[in-house]
């Protein structure tokens, strides 16, 4: 995710004069607004540093961005909150749509934690990335990757031990025999590579 900063100088001008070419933000992810669908947010912490450590900190980043989502008549369809980023998967018929929610949301958490931690001022979030799911097999794998994720990151051993998941949510709907036939059905491979380490 910070690849810029150890690049040369030359692949840094090489970077940016591609994504300039190609009509692209320089230093931010590109959005493509007006399109609607099922998409994968993912949301971090400037420069990944781990704001939301502890559970009060990571229960409340949970409950502000799933009741913002919900209020907004969003559907998040799975999610995962980590004390340096998260993920969600939401469907939408505007991108633009949970632009503004996150842009609001992420303002009251910065000014929530920085004024709980004394840091007031301090750069809470960097900008939100988004990726347009394509198929009912990238839906799934999906699924799957954010509730490994607090395993990914060496948090828990088990998705079960991650309360800030819905993977609860997921086991109690298909029940453990139909999660474990999803498992099997949609591996996960090295979806996700090099996205949030």
């Amino acid at each position: 995710m910070y690849d810029y900063r150890r690049m040369t100088p030359e692949q840094r001008e090489e970077i940016l004069r591609e994504r300039k070419a190609r009509g692209l933000p320089l230093h931010e992810p590109p959005h493509f607004y007006g399109e609607g669908g099922e998409f994968l947010i993912t949301a971090a912490c400037y420069e990944h540093k781990h704001l939301f450590e502890g559970p009060e900190n990571l229960s409340m980043l949970t409950e502000t961005v799933l009741h913002n989502i919900e209020r907004a008549g969003l559907t998040c369809l799975a999610w995962v909150f980590l004390p340096n980023h998260y993920h969600l998967l939401v469907l939408t018929e505007d991108l633009r749509r949970i632009s503004e929610v996150l842009r609001r949301t992420h303002s009251f958490l910065s000014t929530w934690i920085n004024k709980r931690e004394g840091a007031l001022g301090r750069r809470v979030w960097y900008r939100f990335a988004d990726r347009r799911i394509r198929s009912l097999r990238h839906h799934w794998a999906t699924v799957r990757y954010l509730h490994w994720n607090p395993i990914k990151h060496g948090y828990v051993d088990h998705p079960e031990d991650w309360p800030w998941s819905s993977y609860a949510v997921y086991v109690e709907q298909l029940g453990l025999v139909g999660w474990q036939a999803i498992e099997g059905r949609y591996p996960i491979d090295r979806y996700g590579q090099g996205w949030d380490d």
